[in-house]
């Protein structure tokens, strides 16, 4: 009996893998789709059309993360709802097994997928993602391309720094600081570039202007030294888009940020985003279980389907509204990564329990 419910749990687990593995080509091919139709109006320079595909390849990681939550719910639902559809799972039922072990035996793929998630979001996505972006700037505008467009603002000490870019070879572009006496601006400093040379920044094309009650004083300086705690590797946290970056890239981030007393909402939300990804499935399996044996068992499997894009759709939205929540009303950004979770959880277990 045993090995037939070792059996019986290969099958399961079968089925709704390659229902996810299905799910998730589709979705990766048609947002591929979408996504190469909207950058064709990019191509510039030395950036052809067959660069932007070559560029949405790298990016193919990012975009696996992105979709895993909506694969593993429409998948699961795919694959238990083809079950019911063939009656296996009423066989299963009348040879005893119970329905907290077929959801078991769901779950077990799941598993392999967010072990496989959880190491593409650490080592495989942010490395491709970064190596995406500066090759894409690089085909765009020539060697030397700046590895993020985005700008940026740091607070240190008595200043406020702004940064244009930072390049693929950790040269600064566009630097301004702003130092204050208390609430008053005293001095302004412009570099046009910084360079990280031995271990210490060294600023290039630097004007400075000291503020005073009556009067300002502007000083040129073709080189000077930049006396920072600020790392490349820092720079680069703040420039990047920082919803790619690693679980421990962000940890590390907040950190910093906390160190500085500066909020530490924005990185501490991705961050428990991505390390709650075995719960943010396994409560999206519960969801689609209940689908299958619960109040829609007796619908078309379409209409499974649309369920469950529909109670992703709202899972998604509601963690997005949760996150500016979690700074305006100080709770833990934690909490909005949990509480649609264990919300989604709650309703999947009542339901099961009904039909249970």
């Amino acid at each position: 009996m045993l090995i037939a419910m070792d059996q019986m749990d290969r099958y399961i687990a079968r089925n709704v893998l390659a229902a996810i593995v299905v799910v998730q080509f589709v979705l990766l091919g048609l947002d591929i789709t979408i996504a190469y139709i909207g950058d064709l109006g990019d191509t510039q320079g030395d950036y052809s059309a067959l660069d932007v595909l070559l560029y949405l390849g790298m990016r193919l990681p990012w975009r696996f993360y992105q979709y895993a939550p909506v694969a593993v719910l429409i998948g699961a639902l795919i694959g238990l709802g083809s079950m019911a559809s063939s009656n296996e799972l009423t066989v299963m039922r009348a040879a005893g097994r119970s329905l907290a072990r077929i959801v078991w035996g769901v779950m077990k793929p799941v598993l392999l997928v967010v072990v496989v998630v959880l190491l593409v979001a650490e080592f495989v996505s942010p490395r491709t993602e970064q190596y995406a972006e500066a090759w894409r700037l690089e085909q765009r505008q020539g060697e030397g391309a700046m590895l993020t467009s985005r700008s940026g603002w740091q607070f240190e000490g008595d200043s406020v720094y702004r940064f244009g870019a930072i390049r693929a070879d950790n040269v600064v572009l566009d630097l301004t600081r702003y130092r204050f006496d208390e609430r008053r601006l005293i001095e302004a400093t412009h570099a046009n570039r910084a360079y990280w040379d031995e271990g210490a920044w060294l600023l290039e094309g630097v004007t400075t202007t000291r503020i005073f009650d009556n009067r300002t004083e502007s000083e040129y300086q073709p080189s000077a030294a930049w006396e920072t705690a600020l790392t490349p590797t820092q720079l680069e946290r703040l420039l990047r888009d920082i919803e790619s970056q690693a679980p421990s890239e962000l940890w590390a981030y907040a950190n910093f940020l906390q160190s500085q007393n500066l909020q530490a909402d924005q990185p501490l939300l991705y961050f428990w985003q991505k390390v709650l990804m075995p719960l943010t499935m396994g409560s999206l399996v519960l969801i689609a279980a209940s689908f299958v044996f619960g109040p829609l068992r007796s619908v078309a499997a379409g209409t499974r389907v649309f369920y469950g894009v529909v109670t992703g759709l709202v899972f998604k939205y509601v963690q997005d509204l949760l996150a500016p929540a979690s700074t305006i009303f100080g709770f833990s950004p934690v909490w909005a990564v949990l509480v649609p979770t264990l919300a989604c959880a709650a309703v999947g277990i009542y339901f099961l329990r009904r039909n249970g």
